[in-house]
């Protein structure tokens, strides 16, 4: 049986089924395993997800042949704690990797799903943008390592690739992209563990030392320049709180000086959203680009193919466009596609709460692990293999630690439950602010319910539960 709740056991030291070197031996083969992680991808960006114009054939190739879950989540919606938890499977005051300052010595301590992997005879690789802190260097578990430092570049990124710093020219998705096979094409005795952690869809900042940003508000998405005129007549679309007129949402009408209150004029501009989704198309490029290595190597059927994102983006709703912390839906939800033709029924939908820090104990399950240590995540595989129809999560944790980078967001923290039902926000230094959503009535968060005396009883019920999931 699956619990929910409680925190699942993974290895520090794995014990995995010796390849089979023929089929009549009886072993399992285990899997390669790639993870793809787009930066800032709303859960409602691709293309097998609905949206109206985007074209992600490749990514939709994810889907159409494994799994998508319709109802991911990150439990931090903040860059750097949410990749910790991605790579640990650890909750956020867990790992901590509390913020988006420079955290570098910390994140060279963490103990990835990859290090473990390595571990046990895994040959592992990194390509991509590290987020946790800006050191370039390589971290522990990785055998083929090529990252920037901090944000890095849209275009000609700086590398460290393999302990060499050098210019390489070209849009960085696509020198990312390029990387990333160059890895797979590799001739190896042994099964392999990539993972490719894109800059896009993040746009070109300056981010200090100490993770401070110079004016977010004017940062601009590059697309790869052969993508600058896609989707240039195609209308952009707007859910529902987009309108919302934030009565009830008391943390977001404190005036911040220097800032404009939250309205429609504050959202997310047509255009940045053309130039987020243009930047997507380079990331899609890459996607096929894996599928053709793989298949010239006769090594699709047997790697498992995982593409998500760290958390998502504001187009508007709530006034929101840059503020990517807060706990409302679009913030929270990320696209989870998991493909391994060998094992999985292809174009599956589960509807079922999976989170972040879900990943990293799936990954190892099917690479054969052994539990032995906690991890605040479990493993989807029950659900992936269609025998999700137990005992699941029925509510999650969500947290967030202040920081200063962004004014409006600052002593914003919270620590926030979600229910099938409800959702509930805890501010931990803001009093009286609290908020509380009917998401089966009010899945746009449009009317915090909080006050409303027959609901006295459902928020002293998602207390416990919330102080139950965060001391677990």
């Amino acid at each position: 049986m699956i619990m929910n709740t409680s925190r699942v056991i993974v290895p520090f030291v794995l014990l995995f089924s010796a390849l089979a070197s023929s089929g009549n031996c009886g072993e399992t083969k285990r899997p390669n395993i790639i993870v793809i992680l787009v930066d800032d991808l709303r859960w409602d960006e691709i293309s097998c997800a609905g949206h109206p114009f985007v074209r992600t054939p490749n990514i939709d190739r994810i889907a159409r042949e494994g799994v998508r879950f319709r109802n991911a989540f990150c439990t931090t919606p903040l860059c750097s704690p949410a990749r910790a938890s991605l790579l640990t499977g650890l909750y956020t005051h867990h790992h901590g990797i509390l913020d988006n300052t420079n955290r570098s010595p910390a994140s060279h301590k963490l103990k990835t799903f990859p290090r473990l992997l390595q571990q046990s005879g895994y040959e592992t690789g990194y390509v991509g943008k590290w987020h946790m802190g800006n050191d370039d260097s390589a971290r522990p578990g990785f055998d083929y390592w090529v990252s920037m430092k901090g944000q890095g570049t849209s275009f000609d990124p700086m590398l460290n690739v393999n302990g060499h710093r050098s210019k390489h020219i070209g849009h960085t998705t696509d020198v990312l992209n390029e990387k990333a096979v160059e890895f797979v094409e590799q001739q190896r005795g042994k099964p392999f563990c990539l993972y490719v952690a894109h800059k896009a869809l993040h746009p070109e900042l300056i981010q200090h030392d100490d993770g401070s940003i110079s004016d977010p508000a004017a940062a601009k998405f590059l697309p790869a320049r052969r993508h600058e005129k896609l989707y240039e007549t195609d209308a952009i679309p707007r859910r529902l709180n987009v309108l919302d007129t934030l009565a009830g949402k008391a943390a977001l009408l404190q005036k911040i000086e220097g800032l404009p209150a939250l309205s429609r004029k504050t959202g997310t501009s047509d255009e940045t959203v053309r130039d987020r989704l243009r930047m997507l198309a380079a990331v899609d490029d890459g996607v096929g680009q894996l599928f053709s290595a793989l298949t010239k190597s006769r090594q699709l059927d047997n790697t498992v193919i995982v593409l998500t994102s760290d958390h998502g983006y504001w187009y508007g709703e709530h006034g929101l466009s840059v503020e990517r912390r807060l706990a409302y839906e679009e913030g929270l939800r990320i696209p989870l596609l998991i493909s391994y033709p060998a094992e999985f029924k292809p174009g599956s939908l589960v509807d079922e709460f999976a989170l972040n820090v879900d990943l990293a104990p799936t990954l190892l399950e099917l690479a054969g692990a052994k539990p032995q240590t906690q991890m605040d995540g479990v493993s989807l595989v029950p659900l992936l293999e269609g025998n999700g129809s137990g005992k699941w999560r029925s509510s999650f944790l969500i947290e967030y630690n202040t920081d200063t980078v962004f004014p409006r967001v600052h002593k914003m923290g919270y620590r926030a439950i979600r229910t099938k039902r409800w959702k509930y926000i805890q501010y931990n230094d803001l009093k009286g602010m609290n908020e509380l959503y009917d998401m089966q009535n009010d899945p746009y968060e449009m009317e915090n319910v909080i006050g409303l005396s027959g609901n006295k009883v459902v928020v002293k019920h998602l207390q416990l539960e919330l102080n139950g999931l965060f001391n677990d």
